[in-house]
């Protein structure tokens, strides 16, 4: 039986610079949970980082690991307890095990059509703009407008340069401001850490609460997010490459989320924001994740003893930008829909609903599906004889 050829692996500049694409979205995510849960910093950072490198040998893809987003947005309210956070990521893991191997998951992918998938993709890049221009763009008043519009400006010049990413040159600028406006009063981020692993299991109370307060509405946006919509984003950017299957999507995120809760790390999942963050900075191949992986494995053993301080390092402007960029290459994906004027308006219905309503991703996922069911049967008798 003849096996595909593995795709090589690429460490060259460009997927260097495609490497922190997505930085925007993960490191506030991040350090906003470790603050606020009181985990352990640089455990988290070194189970983050080593999931990014497996997932970049598993899948040859720029195929990043981010933080479930609706967990960490809990967590991040509520500063709820890590082993209630830790029995989150374990229900969703085992859940999304048993969807993947079960055919649920096919079933759910053939069940669901397009519009729906690029809805519920519209919905994430609303929501990513929102917060590039309401958290992180306005972070740091005048001379961080001036920051931001400068790195805007440097990666709209470059964008055709192939010599020198305009993901690298931004993070040079990010980190050069943050020397230079580094507070006297601050200790820097840097000394080693040795990880701690979880002092405790999650209790059966902390499992039951967890499958309500946690797990119940990450697995809406993870069937949309995580797995559909990154799906048609790999199907979309590489064409030329074996279509990825939602069952191994859907593998990969629970076994991620079995190996994550006992090592301390966040509950994470894959998403297509994040292989479009990779993917606009240049990168390529799973060399991207894996140079990603690495300097967060870094970080959490010499840099995160004070996470806050840590944060400094990349100014909320630059991961502003960066968070910006993606959100409008995002966006850009639902303009196959446009053809076909009834399928666009789905989808941007889709979008606007997960963006905006409460449990907004099931309400897209299942009423998008529903109603572009009920538009076609329409179509199917009204032109029956």
């Amino acid at each position: 039986m003849n096996h595909p050829t593995p795709h090589p692996l690429s460490f060259t500049r460009h997927e260097f610079a495609g490497a922190f694409g997505d930085l925007g979205t993960d490191l506030p995510l991040l350090v906003g949970v470790v603050l606020a849960t009181g985990m352990d910093a640089p455990a988290a950072f070194v189970a983050f980082g080593g999931l990014q490198i497996l997932s970049g040998f598993a899948y040859r893809l720029p195929m990043p690991v981010q933080p479930l987003k609706a967990m960490a947005a809990i967590a991040i309210a509520g500063k709820i307890a890590p082993p209630l956070l830790a029995a989150g990521g374990l229900i969703v893991g085992v859940t999304m095990l048993l969807l993947a191997n079960t055919g649920a998951l096919e079933w759910i992918a053939r069940t669901v059509p397009k519009p729906v998938v690029r809805g519920i993709q519209v919905g994430l890049g609303i929501q990513l703009l929102t917060l590039a221009l309401t958290r992180f763009l306005p972070a740091g008043g005048p001379s961080g407008w001036l920051l931001a519009a400068t790195a805007l400006g440097i990666i709209a010049a470059m964008r055709r340069n192939r010599r020198v990413p305009a993901g690298l040159v931004v993070l040079t600028l990010g980190l050069g401001y943050a020397a230079i406006t580094w507070p006297v009063d601050t200790a820097g981020p840097w000394g080693f850490h040795l990880p701690s692993l979880p002092d405790r299991w999650p209790t059966a109370d902390e499992f039951s609460s967890a499958a309500l307060l946690l797990a119940l509405p990450q697995i809406a946006l993870s069937l949309g997010n995580s797995v559909l919509a990154t799906r048609q984003v790999v199907a979309d950017f590489f064409p030329e490459r074996q279509p990825l299957t939602v069952q191994r999507i859907g593998t990969t995120y629970g076994l991620m989320n079995l190996v994550a809760a006992p090592l301390g790390g966040l509950p994470v999942c894959h998403g297509s924001g994040g292989i479009v963050g990779h993917y606009v900075f240049g990168a390529r191949t799973g060399g991207s994740a894996i140079i990603y992986g690495s300097a967060l494995l870094v970080a959490g053993l010499f840099l995160v003893g004070d996470p806050a301080a840590f944060q400094r390092l990349v100014p909320g402007p630059v991961l502003g930008v960066l968070l910006f960029v993606e959100a409008l290459a995002v966006l850009a994906l639902v303009r196959d829909q446009w053809p076909a004027r009834t399928a666009f308006a789905l989808a941007i219905g889709c979008g606007l609903t997960a963006a905006y309503a409460p449990y907004g991703y099931a309400l897209a996922l299942i009423g998008g599906t529903l109603l572009s069911l009920i538009l076609r049967r329409s179509r199917e008798i009204s032109v029956s004889p």
